[in-house]
Parts: C-alpha cells; sequence; structure tokens
C-alpha cells in the first residue's frame, strides 16, 4: 500500500491557520513530560479551588479535543468533519460515578446520542463506558466473584437494566454501540455484560461492540472462545480493537498484588498481537464486524493491505477506522479520502466534569513514545508548506 500519510494538506484542510497555530502550542506543551506534570496539578487545583479557569480551558485544549459541552453544541464539528468525509462518535466523557443519579444521567445522555445517530448520517455510532452505568468497585466484586450483599444485588440490577435498556434502544433504532474497555479487574463482568447484549440483539447484524484491549496477552484466546459460543448460540460478534489505556495502572498492580502482568511484555508484542487479532477478525468477516481504533500507522497500512488482498472494498460495512480527536489527522482525513470508513471519537460534556479525560489524554501523549513527535513533526511541515 502507497504511503498516504505524509500529505499534511489533506490531513489538516479543516484547521484554520489559528487553529493549527493552537495544535502545535499543544503538543508542544504536552512533549514536555515535566510542564504536563505541573500543569495537570495546577489544572486540578484550580477546578478544586472553583477558580474561573474554565474559558481558559475551553479556549485552548478542551476545544481541541472534544466537541462541545453538549450533544448539540457538538453538531458543527460534526458537520464540519463530515464535509471530509470523517464521521463522529459521540462520546460523553464523564468520568465514573459512585452514586446513582450521574449513573442514571449518563443512562439519559446515551439514550439522547441514539437519537441523534439514528437522525444524522454523519454519526454511524453511539458509545458508552460501563462504569458509567455502574461503580467500579461493583463490576470488580462480579469479576472476582464474590458474592453480593442483597443492597448490591439490587444496584447490580440497575446496572443490567441500564445496558438492557441502551442496546434494546439501540437494536429498535438499528444503529450500531460500542461499549468501552476499561481495567482488566472489573473487565471479566463488563465482558459477561456485553455478552449477553450481543447474544440478545446480534442474531441477524452487529448492533452491539465490545472492546478488545490487546495490550493483554489473553484476549485472542478470548475471541476464539466468544467465537464458539456465538457459533453455538447464533449471534455475530462486534469488536472495537485498541491497544489499550492502562498500561502502567495494570502493571502495577499486578506487581504490587503479586499475579502476573495481563499485559504483554513489550511494545512488539503488543503489536504483534494487535494485528494478529485484526487479520483473525477479517478471515471471520461473515460473523464479525471491526471497528479499529488505532493511531498506529503501521497497523493501519497492514488492514489497508490485507483489505486489498481480499478484494474487500474500502468502505467495507463491517471495517471501520477510529481515532480520537484532536489527535492523528494525518491517519483519519487521507484514510477517508481514500474511501475508506472512518470516524472521530469527539468527547463532550461540561468543562469541569471533562477535565479527568483531559489530562489522561495529555498523559498518554507523554508516554507514548513517539506519538507526540509524529504530530509535531506533522504540524511544522504544514506550518512551512503554509508559509506561517
Amino acid at each position: 500500500m502507497k504511503s498516504i500519510f505524509e500529505n499534511t494538506a489533506t490531513a489538516f484542510a479543516l484547521k484554520s491557520d489559528a487553529e493549527l497555530e493552537r495544535a502545535y502550542f499543544l503538543f508542544k506543551m504536552i512533549s514536555n513530560e515535566p510542564l504536563v506534570r505541573i500543569g495537570t496539578a495546577m489544572t486540578n487545583f484550580a477546578i478544586k479551588a472553583k477558580l474561573p479557569v474554565e474559558g481558559l480551558i475551553r479556549a485552548t485544549v478542551f476545544d481541541h479535543f472534544c466537541g462541545g459541552i453538549n450533544e448539540k453544541d457538538c453538531l458543527p464539528v460534526v458537520d464540519k468533519l463530515f464535509t471530509k468525509g470523517v464521521n463522529s462518535v459521540l462520546d460523553y466523557s464523564v468520568e465514573g460515578k459512585n452514586t446513582e443519579d450521574p449513573l442514571d444521567e449518563a443512562l439519559h445522555m446515551i439514550l439522547k446520542v441514539l437519537d441523534f445517530v439514528k437522525e444524522k448520517e454523519a454519526i454511524p455510532f453511539a458509545v458508552f463506558k460501563p462504569t458509567g452505568y455502574g461503580r467500579f468497585a461493583l463490576f470488580q466484586k462480579k469479576t472476582e466473584g464474590k458474592p453480593f450483599t442483597d443492597k448490591e444485588q439490587e444496584e447490580w440490577n440497575r446496572v443490567v437494566a441500564r445496558f438492557e435498556k441502551t442496546c434494546k434502544k439501540a437494536y429498535d433504532l438499528d444503529v450500531s454501540l460500542l461499549i468501552d474497555g476499561e481495567e482488566s479487574w472489573m473487565q471479566g463482568a463488563a465482558d459477561e455484560l456485553a455478552e449477553e447484549m450481543m447474544r440478545k440483539y446480534n442474531k441477524e447484524k452487529v448492533v452491539v461492540f465490545n472492546t478488545l484491549q490487546l495490550y493483554r496477552w489473553d484476549r485472542l484466546d478470548y475471541l476464539k472462545n466468544l467465537q464458539k459460543r456465538a457459533e453455538q448460540d447464533g449471534f455475530k460478534i462486534g469488536m472495537k480493537v485498541v491497544r489499550g489505556a492502562y498500561m502502567e495502572k495494570e502493571n502495577d498492580r499486578a506487581l504490587e498484588k503479586g499475579y502476573p502482568s495481563p499485559i504483554c511484555s513489550s511494545k512488539a508484542e503488543t503489536d504483534l498481537n494487535y494485528d494478529t487479532v485484526v487479520a483473525y477478525m477479517l478471515e471471520n468477516l461473515e460473523t464479525m464486524s471491526i471497528y479499529m481504533g488505532t493511531h498506529n500507522e503501521e497497523s493501519c497500512y497492514k488492514m489497508m493491505d490485507l483489505m486489498n488482498l481480499k478484494n474487500l472494498k474500502p468502505n467495507h460495512t463491517s471495517i471501520w477506522f477510529g481515532q480520537l480527536y484532536g489527535m492523528s489527522d494525518h491517519i483519519s482525513f487521507n484514510l477517508a479520502a481514500s474511501g475508506f470508513n472512518v470516524s472521530k471519537y469527539l468527547p463532550f460534556g461540561p468543562v469541569r466534569d471533562v477535565m479527568p479525560y483531559l489530562i489522561r489524554r495529555a498523559e498518554e501523549n507523554t508516554s507514548v513514545a513517539g506519538q507526540t513527535s509524529r504530530e509535531l513533526n506533522l504540524l511544522k511541515i504544514e506550518r512551512k508548506r503554509r508559509k506561517i
């Protein structure tokens, strides 16, 4: 496959000179690890102290990485992206809560987003996070197989009901639904719920997608076992495949608790695991659909080559590429220009509530070798091309 990701004119076509400069400034800041640590601490302090910093945050990091403060606020961004063939996935990025009211608010918000998905061609998926629907500790206890108290069982029943209500509505509207992945020590319970929803609602076509985090070395075996159950029970599998976002936390916990780390021992092993799973799913497209969430250019090229070898059209309905808004525009927009199905995860929510998400984005960019320098280099090339 020819190299397409160097085309910065296509990658940044939607960015004004001012927006390009803001992106360059932000990635310069993110490339400095001590600065990220200091900035994170100061931002957390300002938010907790209720200092009037929302305007500054909104004008800089928020508007670069987020679509808006609510779903309607995102629509101008959604429409703008769609002019270049890039779809959007509205991601309510308020982190998991421990009380019932915010959990019910998250449910209400996702149900509203599902209506948006039905009405708007530019939004092909809805998405939710399991811990948006239930306490982390509850998922953990269920994963560990520990018995619930009567009160916890009632609470878990409400979690199941939220999953059920969301997946049924997606099925009734005939729209696709992504369920995000989280830490391994709660993921087992989330996997069971997602599988049950697939069993119910993926009979004729894929409606519900779970997430495979492929920095975990056990996920190919999990997928193959799921495939056996799917064949036996007559349902199709939808998977968003990502590398994973909790590596340090996973390794630290494994070390602290004295169990083998669930994470691959090197990046090379993770990359191999990712590409192996993607290729396996491509061999089983009659019963699987894949949403390939990645910022890795090599994995995208490999997928494009495999599709070409199999004479699959770029816009095959069972294959999607996805990246986060504000990152890897050189991948998203050049893929879309070549006819592939592409979407951007478009986070939204009140500025203060979305800050934990934004801080994690900054920290991840700092820790991923090469990611920030690649972004910076491409922005430099485009600035030079525009003679800024």
